[in-house]
């Protein structure tokens, strides 16, 4: 559907802001550097403040770039106004016109650009189409609920044809429920329309749903960029570690031959490329990536086991250190009580080494 799926890149974009408060300088974004496939869905994740909406905008053209240059498709765009850039942007209050109709909202941009009535009629209705809106143009944006006004906002955004269509959280105001069911439409619309998407949201679950590569940000700064399972699996660092998912960190210190030394127990662990015995180190250790046992690699004892139906949730103490176990399945497992020693235990090809 798209006239032409576009790269979208970043290089070196630095965004600098003044704090109202202290009146002193500081980077929003810094040094950010990124390139973004044709037709890829790319998500920036991060916690408030992290830089990633200054990303989006800096991209859309509602913010300028202090440094650095942005390319929409290898074409430099920091000079181009918002409306002369080839995206469109979903925003997190969809924006919609509440004195016009379905039909008025998706047709107001291809209004602006004088396409022709007959050219507008069918690109609208087959947007609609495509949103799961068929035969409700003539309804009142307040008619509608929070799912079909997002739906709206989307199909307005997708009838421009841009190259690259921007998301500034937009399932933010749904509830829960919703938010799941409009994750997965709005990866199948965009997938249909084979359309470069780059979405913002704070949500490690809907940025684990949707995308191709996510982009992970940290106090202005790139922090990692990967697929879903190589941050998940192969965080950079315990930020990205513990904000994608939940992770236990075991410190302790390499000992050679695949072997670490935790809290005076020696565990196998994979190979550490080039890092040399006795160095610090930390382990991350997924909850769903450990068990308790009779025996095993790292002694414990349970302070909490709560039954949550599909799994039961341990929260274990090894040394000092906390650790929390996600056991699948329980039915037919030993189940700990709370009081009890226990041993962790874990396969050396679940953990991963900071």
């Amino acid at each position: 559907m798209a006239k032409e799926k576009k790269s979208v890149r970043l290089e070196h974009i630095s965004k600098i802001y003044q704090d109202p408060k202290t009146k002193k300088d500081f980077y929003a974004v810094n040094n950010a550097h990124l390139e973004i496939a044709p037709g890829a869905f790319v998500t920036l994740l991060g916690p408030s403040g992290c830089g990633k909406t200054t990303t989006l905008r800096m991209i859309a053209g509602f913010e300028s770039p202090d440094f650095g240059e942005i390319y929409l498709g290898g074409e430099p765009i920091n000079a181009l106004a918002p409306n002369k850039r080839d995206t469109a942007m979903v925003f997190q209050s969809y924006a919609l016109l509440p004195h016009y109709n379905v039909f008025d909202n998706v047709a107001y941009g291809l209004k602006l650009r004088k396409q022709d009535r007959e050219t507008i009629k069918r690109k609208v209705l087959s947007i609609l189409d495509l949103v799961g809106l068929s035969g409700m143009e003539g309804r009142m944006t307040n008619q509608l609920s929070g799912g079909q006004q997002q739906r709206v906002a989307l199909a307005r955004a997708l009838v421009l044809e841009p190259g690259v269509l921007l998301f500034d959280e937009p399932l933010s105001n749904l509830d829960a429920k919703l938010r799941v069911t409009m994750r997965t439409e709005i990866r199948r619309i965009q997938q249909e329309a084979g359309i470069t998407a780059v979405y913002v949201t704070h949500d490690q679950s809907e940025a684990m749903a949707l995308s191709d590569q996510i982009i992970i940000m940290e106090k202005g700064v790139v922090a990692q960029i990967g697929t879903p399972q190589e941050v998940y699996y192969h965080p950079s660092n315990e930020f990205v570690a513990d904000f994608i998912g939940e992770a236990n960190f075991l410190r302790g210190k390499l000992a050679g031959g695949g072997k670490a030394e935790i809290c005076g127990h020696m565990v196998e662990v994979p190979p550490s490329a080039g890092r040399p015995a006795g160095q610090d180190c930390t382990l991350v250790l997924r909850p769903e990536s450990a068990v308790l046992a009779d025996q095993g690699q790292l002694p414990c004892k349970v302070i909490l086991s709560c039954f949550m139906g599909s799994y039961q949730n341990y929260h274990v103490t090894v040394g000092d250190t906390l650790v929390k176990i996600t056991d699948f399945n329980p039915k037919s497992k030993k189940i700990y009580q709370v009081g009890d020693n226990a041993w962790v235990n874990f396969s050396r090809d679940d953990v991963h080494v900071l």
